[in-house]
């Protein structure tokens, strides 16, 4: 066998757990050697001994890695089949952390501690001899005192060591004092046998009890008992623990400080109870005896929970007289009922309370506090929503707050807003829907829920008894605002923003039916340099539709290119392909980075007026009812028109009266992929006028036609670069390939035959 002294022992040891960093830490505070001691390793009865060894001067012991979990008990996988979920024995998560039960080496020696072989005394004298000594215990348990001689001290309590020590120096000197004390204090060797997780030898501080040397230990493994842990010394049972005593509520009654060769006996558990459901301590119980009740399982986790019904609880039972031998057992958390008797294999479940209300009367939607409220007798909606300001939502006053923050953020706010002021009218409060509120109540009778509407304005506004309804415990009362449902003209508000060249420009209220021209005679009409021609009016729901129009389009683009490519190169000759696909590879590209540049796109929901280019006045006005959101814009007369597109002078151009679009085209230069047949004209109107609707097939109409101030030339890109004499040249070519191709197989046929 291998000896190893304690010290080099714990070197090892903390090299294996922390690596070699961990020589640097292994100094106690003082130079002095460790104990002369010696251990053996070797094999017990139960199992591989591995000691634990520590120098004497430290007052805990080393505990071992935490051990593997240990698989499931039968019970616990019994229980999973039950319940679905596997339930830890309780306490035994404590045990994953042993090192928090070590002694403290800090606190002083307990008077009742006990001496022994390798305890270091300090003895101080000083009077008519002076001297200091330094004494250790020796194997007999004696000391040498110096011009004393020998003193039995093994067995002799730290609170009467001094006495002994007095007694014995008064034998040789007189008129002394003395003081002594504990050095390094010695360790013992304690066994820990039975059903523990990680049994064996254990080498443990002087100071240690039988608590700590159970979590050094790993404690009981799956099988083994946490309620009949017994302490043996010299053969008989000195103490036997029951650790829930300890875990649940702190009783260290029964632990005893250990002395060397004590032995831990971990019996086999005894009779097992499962709780689980609304329990927040769900686990599995060991019984104290066989007159356990559920009361006693349920104090160990704090008692009965608030959260539990106290009305049902489900006691699964094995009864083995009976076929099948599995029953279930109705319970109640009532004084008899926690009375109940429990058995080994019991699966106790807690149903959690319902979360129905027996007296409330919840109100949600467009309302200040969307709560339950406590039901009476008698309650009707008025008692719900007694005033007008229950109506007022919290949202409308954190809206008007944030108009007046002016820190960093609620400037960024604002400028990010695309509505701007309108927004801030808009969003200061929730219109309420005054014509229809709903009352959900659930029939008992059929667990169907039914939906009682109401005037909420009649009821509120009116006080109108015959809308005010009684209400029922559990019923919810739902508020809508003008948001939730699409309301009638009429009803509906409408805020309509207008600027530009308007005499009054701002945020209106719109009438029911009122049109865009009548709005403007409302507010005082037009200025003398107003351009009608150029109005700009938007529509929220417009741009939801564009938008997605813009989509689908830029999806078929990328469709019809993929396919367009496919079949080009499908037809083309073999000793063209590689040159082909080059020039498709680039135009491909093009055509790509087209199609990114139209997914930037966002519509801004503008309707094209299709306005008379020569009328000027409110009369030119289309009669289009106003919506909610929708925004005009009346600019002044611009002085130019634009080119865009593949010219070579992009930019906007000075505006002269009878200018046509083949003027803008020979200032702006049309490059050599423009794509002339596709180009078109954007009105300053909002409309379009594109050369094939105009184009004689001579194309001079389209050239000729007369731009507005405003108006925009828009000539795209090619897409398909070749132009017809390529495709000609290429079309000849294979047919020749193909008719000379069908001459040599006729010259052979010939040959044949």
């Amino acid at each position: 066998m291998t000896r190893l002294t304690p010290f080099v022992f714990l070197l090892a040891a903390a090299m294996a757990l922390f690596g070699p960093s961990a020589l640097a830490q292994s100094k106690l505070g003082n130079d002095e050697p460790a104990a002369s001691s010696n251990l053996t390793t070797g094999t017990t009865g139960i199992s591989q001994a591995v000691p634990i060894a520590r120098p004497a001067d430290t007052l805990g012991a080393v505990p071992r890695a935490p051990a593997p979990a240990d698989p499931p008990s039968q019970f616990q996988r019994f229980v999973q089949d039950a319940t679905g979920k596997l339930l830890p024995h309780f306490g035994s998560q404590l045990f994953n952390a042993p090192q928090n039960y070590v002694p403290d080496g800090g606190l002083p020696v307990p008077a009742n501690y006990v001496l022994g072989p390798g305890d270091e005394i300090r003895l101080q004298v000083w009077g008519a001899v002076d001297f200091n000594a330094t004494l250790v215990l020796d194997r007999n348990g004696q000391v040498l005192v110096p011009k004393v001689g020998v003193v039995p001290l093994s067995g002799v309590m730290v609170r009467d060591l001094e006495p002994v020590l007095r007694a014995s120096l008064s034998k040789t000197f007189t008129n002394f004092s003395l003081n002594a004390n504990l050095g390094r204090l010695r360790s013992i060797q304690i066994y820990v046998v039975g059903q523990a997780r990680q049994p064996g030898t254990y080498v443990v501080s002087s100071l240690s009890t039988l608590v700590n040397a159970l979590f050094v230990s790993g404690g009981p493994s799956a099988n083994g008992s946490m309620r009949r842990i017994q302490l043996q010394r010299a053969g008989r049972v000195l103490t036997e623990l029951d650790l829930y005593d300890f875990i649940a509520r702190g009783d260290k009654s029964k632990d005893v400080p250990l002395l060397p060769g004590d032995v831990i006996v971990i019996p086999p558990a005894g009779p097992r109870v499962a709780v689980a459901g609304a329990y927040d301590h769900a686990a599995i119980y060991e019984l104290k005896d066989a007159n356990s009740n559920v009361a006693d399982v349920l104090s160990l986790g704090g008692g009965v929970p608030a959260l539990a019904s106290a009305q049902k609880a489900l006691l699964e039972r094995i009864d083995p007289q009976k076929s099948p031998a599995r029953q279930v057992l109705d319970l109640s958390l009532n004084p008899a009922g926690l009375q109940q008797t429990l058995r080994d294999g019991d699966v106790l479940t807690l149903m959690a309370v319902s979360p129905a209300f027996a007296n409330a009367v919840t109100l949600q939607g467009a309302v200040a506090d969307p709560v339950r409220y406590r039901w009476f007798e008698g309650m009707k909606i008025l008692d719900l929503i007694p005033e007008r300001d229950a109506l007022v939502t919290r949202d409308f006053y954190r809206r008007k707050n944030l108009l007046v923050q002016n820190d960093e953020a609620g400037d960024k706010r604002a400028k990010a807003s695309s509505e701007g002021a309108t927004g801030r009218v808009r969003d200061t409060a929730d219109q309420i829907n005054w014509e229809y509120a709903v009352i959900e109540r659930l029939d008992r009778n059929t667990l169907a829920t039914q939906l009682i509407p109401f005037n909420l304005g009649k009821v509120v506004l009116q006080h109108d008894r015959a809308h005010n309804l009684a209400l029922q415990p559990g019923d919810v009362v739902t508020i809508l605002s003008q948001r939730d449902l699409r309301l009638p003209v009429e009803r509906q508000v409408r805020l309509v923003r207008v600027e530009g060249e308007v005499a009054a420009p701002g945020v209106y209220q719109a009438a029911p039916g009122e049109t865009l021209a009548q709005l403007l005679r409302r507010l005082g009409g037009l200025t003398p340099q107003a351009y009608v021609y150029g109005t700009e009016f938007t529509r929220e729901s417009v741009r939801a539709r564009q938008q997605e129009n813009l989509e689908l389009v830029i999806r078929r683009l990328e469709a019809q290119s993929q396919s367009q490519t496919t079949t080009q190169l499908s037809n083309l000759a073999a000793d063209r392909a590689s040159q082909a696909l080059a020039v498709q590879q680039e135009a491909r590209q093009q055509q790509r980075a087209q199609i990114d540049r139209l997914r930037l796109l966002k519509s801004n929901g503008r309707v094209s007026l299709e306005l008379d280019p020569q009328a000027n006045n409110l009369a030119a006005l289309p009669g289009l009812p106003l919506e909610d959101g929708d925004r005009i814009h009346i600019p002044s007369t611009p002085g130019f028109v634009a080119a865009y597109g593949a010219v070579n002078n992009e930019n906007v151009f000075v505006y002269k009266p009878g200018k046509t679009v083949g003027d803008v085209s020979r200032s702006a230069g049309l490059m050599d992929d423009s794509d002339t047949s596709q180009a078109f004209v954007l009105r300053a109107d909002g409309s379009i006028v594109a050369r094939r609707d105009r184009s004689n097939f001579m194309g001079g109409n389209f050239e000729s036609l007369v731009m507005m101030p405003g108006d925009a030339l828009v000539v795209p890109t090619k897409i398909d670069r070749e132009t017809t004499y390529s495709y000609l040249v290429r079309q000849v070519k294979d047919w020749t390939q193909i008719l000379s191709q069908f001459g040599l197989g006729a010259a052979a046929l010939k040959t044949i035959r």
